[in-house]
C-alpha cells in the first residue's frame, strides 16, 4: 500500500509537472532540490509511473517504464532503494531494486533500479544503448566524483548519437546548475522549494589555534575539540547528534574520547562499516544517539532522529604525487557546498542546529564546491574507460572540466605498459577485458596475469585484498594480512570474501600476458608478492642502505614493528609520505624474490653504457638496471667520446667553471670582457656562467674534446680559451687593450692596474700624491673610473669619480687629517696645480 501521506509531504512533488514538461520537450533537465524534498526517492517513482499523478497533472502523460538512479556510494544506493520500496509499501526487489558491486537485489518486475555510478559505468561499456532504460537520474552530481562525471559524458554521447529518446536528469541540492545545464544541451533548470526546517548555525572554533591538515594527518587537538563540541551539543540540544569527520581513523579517535556519554549510543558510519551498522543508523534508535560519520552521510540519506549536526569542517579528496608515483587521499577543508549539505541533515524532520568547528570569518574563504576528482585524481581508470568508449584522449566527451593533459598522458603510459591500449591509445582486447572487471586497471592486470600461475581463486583473494586496503591492525605485511582476512569474521573480512567471490566469477579463462611458468602450489609469500608486483611494477623495491629504492626512483622506509624488515626485495602495494618526511613510508607490502621482481617489472629492465659526472669526476660503467634499481655494474675504459664530453659538461655545470685553470690574468681578462659587454654590448661576448656554458663549442674546443676526466679539465688554460671569444671577425678585438686596458698611466708616471670586478664601474686604487695636477677623472671606454685615493701607507683616504670636485671640496679635510700623520709627504694647498709624485719631500729636494 502506497504511503500517500509521506509522499504528499515531499515538496518536490509540486515541480514534477515542470520536470515532465522539461523531459518531454527537451529530453534533459537539471533538478535543484534541497535535502529532504524527495528528489532521490519521489522523483524516480513519479518518472516510473508508480505513483498517482499529483492534482492538476496531465492524466494522459506518458508513463516511463524503467528508471535507473545513479548514486555516488553503495550505502546511498541501498538506502534510496529501501526508502522507495517503503513508500510503495513493498520489499526491496519488487518494483524497486538496487545493484552495487557484488550485490544485486532486482526483481523481474522492477521499474526503478538504484545503482552506483561505477556499476552504471560498467553497464554502459557492455551495452551502450542501455536497452530497456527510459530515463537516468544522476543523483548528487555536485560531488563531482570521477565515475559520475564520466557516466554523464557517456550518457550524453548515447543520447546524441544512439538514443535521442533517452531522458537524462542531473539532480542535486547544491550544484553548479548552469554548468550542468550547458553540459546537457542547455537543459531546463527545475528548482524545488526547501522542505527543511530552520537550522541554527553555532560557530564553535577551537579556543587555541590548531595545525591545518596535512596529508592524512589531522591535529589531535582538533579532534579533542570536536569531541568536546559533541558533548556540548548533547547538553544544549534535544535529539540525536550527527558528527562529520574526514575518515575512519578520526571517527575511531573521537569515539574513544566520547566513550558512552550518559547512556547515549555512539555509532560509527563509513564506507567500511558493517551493513548491519549502516542499516541501524537509517532506522530510529531506541535511545539517544551520536552518529560519527564520514561524508557518506552527507547526501541521499536521512538519519532519523537527528536534530543536531557537528561539523569538523574537513573532507578527504584523492591526490596523485606524480613525482613519487603515489596515489592517496589527502585531508582538505570541506567546501561551502558540503557545509550546506551537512547542515541540512539537522533540519530534515524538525528545527535543528549545526555546530561548525571553525570561525565564522573563515567560512567565506572556503572553496565553493569540492575539487572535481578529474582535476586531482589518478586518471588511469578514466583513461581506460574513454579508450574503450572509443575516445582515447577524451576530446569528444562533454565534461564539466577537461582532464589535465599531464595526468592523462601519465595514465596512458601506464595503460600501454600493461597492454591495455595500443601505441595510439586505442583499447586492446585485453584492455576491454580489464575494463569489465570493475577494478583499477593495475589490479585487473594483476588478476589476469597471476591467475594462470597461482590459480584464479588465490589471485582473486589477493586482488580483493588490494582493492580495499585492509585495516591498519592487519599490519603492513600483505601475506600476513591475507591470512588474517581468511581467519577473520570482522566487517572487512566479510566484504573481502564477497569481493573475492565476485572476482573469481569474473575471471574467465583467457590468455596470460605475463607468462605461464607453472609452479607447484606456490606459497602465500610468492602469491602475494607476484600479485602486488604485477599490480605495481614501478613500486618493486630493493633494500639499499637501510631503506628501499623503488624502480620508479622513489625511496621508501618501513615503519616500526614491521614484519618486512630484512627482505632484500619488496613489492610495495600501499605507500604514503608522512608529514615532514623526505621519503615515502611503506604501509602495505609483500616480500618478493629478484626473479619475480625482474619478471613483473620487465618493461623497465634495461642494460647500457652509462657515463656521468659523479663524486667529482667522470664515471663510466656498464649497468644492468630495473628502472632506478641497479642490478649489476662493471666499469668500462673505452666509453664513447660523446658520452664523456656530456659528462664533462655536466661536471662544469654542477661544480662550475672553476674546474678549469684560472690564472690571475685569466680572471682579469674575464672581468674586462664583462665590463665591455655591460657598457658596449655586442660584439663583446657575454662571459657569464650561463652564456659560457651555452657557447662551450666556441671557446673550449679542441681542449674539451681531448679531455677524459677532471684532471684534464684542470689543465685547460681558461684565459687562452677565452681569447677565442674576442670579436676577431669584426676587427674589434684589436681595440680590446684600448677600450679596457689592464693598466693606465697616472700623472706620476706609474702604470696602475684597474680593478674590473664590478662591471658597472672600474676601480683605480692609487696614492693620492700620484694624482696631483689631474683635474678630470680618468675614463675607460667612456666610463669614469672610480678612484680610490690612498694614504702614503696605502690605506683608503677618499673615494671619488670626480677629481675636480674632490680637489675643490674634499681634499682640505683629508689634508688636515693626514698631514700630521705623514709629514714626510707633500700636502700642497692647491693639489690641482701641484706636481704629482711617488716620493717623499726629502727625495723631492734631492
Amino acid at each position: 500500500m502506497i504511503r500517500t501521506d509521506a509522499l504528499d509531504r515531499l515538496p518536490v512533488r509540486s515541480v514534477v509537472p515542470a520536470l515532465w514538461d522539461a523531459l518531454e520537450g527537451h529530453g534533459t533537465a537539471v533538478l535543484c532540490a534541497p535535502p529532504g524534498t524527495g528528489k532521490t526517492t519521489l522523483v524516480p517513482l513519479e518518472l516510473a509511473g508508480l505513483l498517482d499523478p499529483p492534482a492538476g497533472a496531465d492524466a494522459d502523460r506518458p508513463v516511463v517504464r524503467r528508471v535507473v538512479v545513479a548514486e555516488p556510494r553503495r550505502i546511498a544506493a541501498r538506502a534510496a532503494a529501501r526508502r522507495m520500496a517503503w513508500l510503495l509499501g513493498e520489499k526491496v526487489g519488487e518494483r524497486v531494486g538496487y545493484t552495487v558491486r557484488g550485490e544485486r537485489v532486482v526483481g523481474r518486475h522492477a521499474r526503478v533500479e538504484v545503482v552506483t555510478t561505477g556499476v552504471l559505468l560498467q553497464r554502459l561499456q557492455r551495452d551502450q544503448e542501455l536497452a530497456g532504460v527510459d530515463v537516468v537520474v544522476l543523483d548528487e552530481c555536485h560531488e563531482r566524483h570521477l565515475d559520475a562525471d564520466t557516466v554523464a559524458a557517456f550518457l550524453w554521447d548515447v543520447r546524441s548519437a544512439l538514443r535521442p529518446e533517452l531522458r537524462l536528469v542531473a539532480a542535486s541540492a547544491t550544484t553548479d546548475a548552469q554548468g550542468w545545464a550547458r553540459l546537457l544541451g542547455d537543459a531546463p533548470v527545475i528548482t524545488s522549494e526547501d522542505a527543511s526546517y530552520p537550522v541554527e548555525v553555532v560557530w564553535a572554533p577551537p579556543a587555541r589555534p590548531v595545525r591545518p591538515p596535512h596529508g592524512m594527518r589531522v591535529d589531535p587537538a582538533l579532534l579533542a575539540h570536536v569531541a568536546s563540541v559533541v558533548r556540548r551539543a548533547l547538553s544544549e540540544r534535544e535529539g540525536d547528534v550527527l558528527c562529520f569527520l574526514p575518515g575512519v581513523g578520526e571517527i575511531a579517535r573521537v569515539a574513544g574520547q566520547l566513550g558512552e556519554p550518559g547512556g547515549v549510543e555512539v555509532l560509527q558510519v563509513h564506507g567500511r562499516a558493517p551493513a548491519a551498522v549502516q542499516d541501524a543508523v537509517l532506522s530510529p534508535g531506541a535511545r539517544r544517539r551520536v552518529v560519527l560519520a564520514t561524508s557518506v552521510a552527507e547526501s541521499s540519506l536521512t538519519v532519523p532522529g537527528v536534530r543536531v549536526v557537528v561539523d569538523a569542517g574537513l573532507a578527504r579528496e584523492p591526490r596523485v604525487d606524480h613525482a613519487r608515483g603515489l596515489s592517496a587521499l589527502t585531508t582538505v577543508r570541506a567546501s561551502q557546498a558540503a557545509g550546506r549539505q551537512r547542515a541540512g541533515r539537522a533540519g530534515r524532520e524538525a528545527p535543528g542546529a549545526v555546530y561548525r568547528c571553525w570561525a565564522e570569518a573563515e567560512d567565506a574563504r572556503l572553496p565553493r564546491f569540492p575539487a572535481p576528482e578529474i582535476k586531482v585524481a589518478d586518471l588511469t581508470a578514466f583513461a581506460l574507460q574513454t579508450a574503450c568508449w572509443g575516445d582515447p584522449d577524451a576530446s569528444g566527451l562533454s565534461l564539466l572540466d577537461p582532464p589535465p593533459s599531464g595526468a592523462l598522458s601519465a595514465a596512458r603510459t601506464v595503460l600501454r605498459a600493461i597492454g591495455a591500449v595500443d601505441s595510439v591509445g586505442r583499447s586492446t582486447e585485453r584492455g576491454v577485458r580489464m575494463s569489465r572487471l570493475g577494478l583499477h586497471p593495475r589490479l585487473a592486470r594483476a588478476l589476469l596475469d597471476a591467475a594462470p600461475e597461482v590459480g584464479a581463486d588465490r589471485a582473486a583473494e589477493v586482488v580483493a585484498l588490494l582493492s580495499e586496503e585492509p585495516p591498519r591492525e592487519y599490519g603492513d605485511d600483505l601475506a600476513a594480512a591475507w591470512r588474517t582476512a581468511r581467519r577473520g569474521g570482522d566487517a572487512y573480512a566479510l566484504r573481502w570474501r564477497a569481493e573475492a567471490r565476485r572476482l573469481r566469477a569474473a575471471t574467465a579463462p583467457g590468455p596470460a600476458e605475463f607468462g605461464t611458468g607453472a609452479r607447484e602450489t606456490p606459497g602465500d609469500d610468492h602469491v602475494v608478492g607476484l600479485v602486488a608486483a604485477l599490480a605495481f611494477p614501478e613500486r618493486v623495491a630493493r633494500a639499499q642502505g637501510g631503506s628501499y629504492l623503488m624502480v620508479s626512483g622513489t625511496r621508501a622506509e618501513l615503519g616500526g614493528g614491521t614484519g618486512l624488515r630484512g627482505a632484500p626485495w619488496l613489492a610495495v602495494a600501499v605507500a604514503d609520505r608522512p608529514v615532514g618526511a623526505g621519503h615515502a613510508r611503506v604501509r602495505l607490502g609483500a616480500v618478493v624474490d629478484e626473479e619475480t621482481a625482474r619478471r613483473a617489472a620487465g618493461a623497465l629492465h634495461g642494460e647500457g653504457e652509462e657515463v656521468r659526472w659523479a663524486d667529482g669526476d667522470v664515471v663510466a660503467r656498464r649497468v644492468q638496471r630495473l628502472g632506478a634499481v641497479e642490478l649489476a655494474v662493471r666499469p668500462i675504459k673505452d666509453a664513447g667520446s660523446g658520452l664523456v664530453r656530456q659528462a664533462l659538461l655536466d661536471g662544469l655545470r654542477e661544480e662550475g667553471l672553476g674546474l678549469l685553470r684560472w690564472s690571475r690574468d685569466a680572471e682579469v681578462m674575464r672581468q674586462r670582457l664583462a665590463f665591455l659587454r655591460h657598457h658596449l654590448g655586442a660584439p663583446w661576448p657575454d662571459v657569464s656562467d650561463d652564456a659560457l656554458h651555452a657557447r662551450v663549442d666556441d671557446w673550449l674546443e679542441p681542449e674539451l674534446s681531448r679531455a677524459r676526466r677532471r684532471a684534464d679539465l684542470e689543465r685547460i688554460d681558461a684565459g687562452q680559451a677565452l681569447g677565442r671569444l674576442l670579436p676577431w671577425a669584426s676587427g674589434e678585438a684589436a681595440r680590446f687593450e684600448e677600450l679596457a686596458p689592464e693598466r693606465i698611466e697616472v700623472p706620476s708616471g706609474s702604470r696602475i692596474r684597474i680593478d674590473y670586478a664590478d662591471p658597472e664601474q672600474p676601480v683605480l686604487a692609487v696614492k693620492l700624491q700620484e694624482m696631483f695636477g689631474l683635474e678630470e677623472s680618468p675614463t675607460v671606454a667612456g666610463v669614469p673610473v672610480l678612484v680610490h685615493l690612498l694614504s702614503p701607507a696605502g690605506r683608503p683616504a677618499a673615494v671619488t669619480a670626480d677629481l675636480a670636485s674632490f680637489w675643490r671640496d674634499g681634499y682640505r679635510g683629508v689634508r688636515a687629517e693626514l698631514r700630521g700623520r705623514y709629514p714626510k709627504h707633500p700636502w700642497p694647498e692647491d693639489p690641482a696645480k701641484a706636481a704629482p709624485t711617488r716620493h717623499t719631500n726629502a727625495r723631492l729636494r734631492r
